[in-house]
């Protein structure tokens, strides 16, 4: 392959993650829009927050000229409503992963708030770039959310999923990637809650070497500090308690490329270009809790020298130098990580033979479609902050100040 640097390889990349939810779309009956969760296995299975993510490869897709602006419209218009009419849900909550034979929960999987919240970010963001009747759909299925009934009203903290089985389970009560969810309930028309509920996580901050103060996740992996940044542009935004969210994911950013750094000599997939650790495909299983310091889990009994390429892309806008030469380096020296959806999911050199992933999952795909376009243009972020929801809510938050 030749060669690519800077734009020309984010532009290459940025083509590859939208052809994902192109091609890895259903586009045909009850099943319409409905993304798969990979690229590869599970080819019955969508992921509802590939289908948010769909939408933001819509966008992107007509901006690049990939996409004619009716065609795109067309495709999100059927896709609002196979999620309006079809799509199993309660009380306006979607279920994590679809079958798409029957757009019935996969193996009774939970009910998931944060990819709900996905799914509604990338409605709304649809909604505010083709308007008309996408912008109503999307409103239509905001305002069926009730926000009041996966929150926990004794410790004002929000639920994280429901099974028949288990009822209303976990907790969202320390920072991750959830910041969407409060900005999105408080400012909700129907079933909004008191914007009080954002003062009931915990947000622990701590050091990792000369880098100060990182508000951090629990294992400390990268898309804790990603997705909520995709749709809300927190920049030069301080809340009450002084936290510029923003600033934060930058230090975080940096606090996970320097423990590659300072662990490359423990896992030979690290360096100084071969960082971002975060949830993706590993030799043995998918793993949800890799990550860096700082964090409160046992990082040796998670991290088994697995590097994704999300983590660096999906930090585009937080790191932006080291991020393009981590991709820099992946495309030029690892031809096995490439494929027509731009970088595979993760590789490993911990073995005897080095380990690439030949699959892409949605998620990944759409955090780095999100970032590198924000890079680039910051258009995610420019017509998704147009929202009044969203400028209400995070008008609640940050008091007022620099919304837009």
């Amino acid at each position: 392959m030749k060669k690519l640097y800077g734009k020309e390889l984010l532009q290459k990349e940025l083509k590859g993650s939208y052809l994902f939810f192109i091609r890895e779309n259903n586009f045909e009956g009850k099943e319409y829009g409905l993304i798969h969760d990979e690229s590869v296995h599970n080819q019955n299975v969508c992921s509802i927050a590939s289908v948010g993510f769909g939408f933001c490869a819509l966008v992107v897709g007509v901006i690049h000229g990939y996409l004619k602006f009716e065609e795109a419209e067309r495709i999100a218009n059927k896709t609002l409503d196979t999620i309006l009419n079809d799509l199993n849900n309660k009380n306006g909550f979607y279920y994590h992963f679809i079958k798409t034979s029957t757009t019935c929960s996969y193996y009774d999987y939970e009910i998931s708030i944060i990819d709900t919240a996905l799914l509604l970010c990338g409605a709304i963001l649809a909604g505010e770039f083709f308007e008309g009747r996408i912008k109503k759909k999307g409103n239509l299925i905001y305002e069926k959310v009730n926000w009041k009934w996966f929150l926990n009203f004794d410790t004002n903290q929000f639920y994280m999923s429901y099974s028949e089985k288990n009822g209303l389970a976990g907790k969202w009560d320390t920072y991750a990637e959830q910041l969407m969810i409060y900005i999105l309930a408080i400012a909700s028309p129907t079933f909004s809650v008191d914007k009080n509920v954002y003062d009931y996580f915990d947000k622990p901050k701590a050091d990792y070497g000369d880098i100060k103060g990182i508000v951090h996740t629990y294992c400390g992996s990268l898309f804790a500090y990603q997705y909520s940044h995709a749709f809300f542009d927190f920049r030069n935004k301080v809340d009450k308690n002084g936290i510029d969210w923003f600033e934060n994911s930058v230090k975080a950013t940096l606090a996970n490329r320097k423990y590659c750094i300072d662990n490359k000599n423990k896992h030979k997939t690290y360096g100084e270009n071969a960082w971002g650790l975060t949830a993706c495909l590993t030799p043995t299983e998918y793993n949800s809790s890799i990550g860096a310091e700082p964090c409160n889990t046992n990082l040796d009994a998670e991290n088994d020298g697995t590097v994704a390429t999300s983590g660096a892309i999906g930090s585009i806008v937080f790191t932006p130098e080291y991020s393009i030469k981590a991709m820099e380096n992946y495309y030029n020296n690892f031809p096995e990580l490439w494929s027509d959806y731009g970088f595979n999911n993760s590789f490993n050199f911990e073995g005897d033979i080095p380990w690439f992933a030949h699959e892409n999952l949605g998620i990944d795909k759409g955090i780095g479609l999100c970032m590198i376009e924000n890079y680039l243009n910051g258009s995610i972020w420019k017509y998704f902050m147009k929202n009044e929801f969203v400028q209400k809510g995070m008008g609640e938050i940050f008091e007022g100040k620099n919304i837009i």
